[in-house]
């Protein structure tokens, strides 16, 4: 069996095949597309296209903008974020 090729967004740190997906259908396409992204509009974004996304998928759009693994923003980040999504009225 041949593995399929990476997408240009799943080479950056956290992202897989399902967040880049998800990524892509609501218009981040590539690296740059990401990176010039802001986090927490992107979540709020991902939020309203697919209810179900987690607070994981924050911290993986983090981890790849910063070059981190999501599980290392989750741990250093964590209360900060959930701060800002609380002033920002997300839950």
């Amino acid at each position: 069996m041949v593995k399929a090729q990476q997408t240009e967004l799943e080479k950056l740190a956290g992202l897989g095949p399902k967040s880049s997906a998800m990524l892509r259908q609501i218009g981040i396409h590539t690296a740059a597309d990401i990176l010039a992204a802001e986090p927490y509009g992107l979540y709020l974004q991902l939020k309203q296209v697919f209810p179900s996304t987690s607070l994981n998928m924050l911290y993986a759009i983090m981890g790849a903008q910063e070059n981190r693994h999501w599980q290392d923003i989750k741990r250093e980040r964590r209360l900060e974020i959930l701060l800002r999504l609380e002033e920002m009225g997300i839950p």
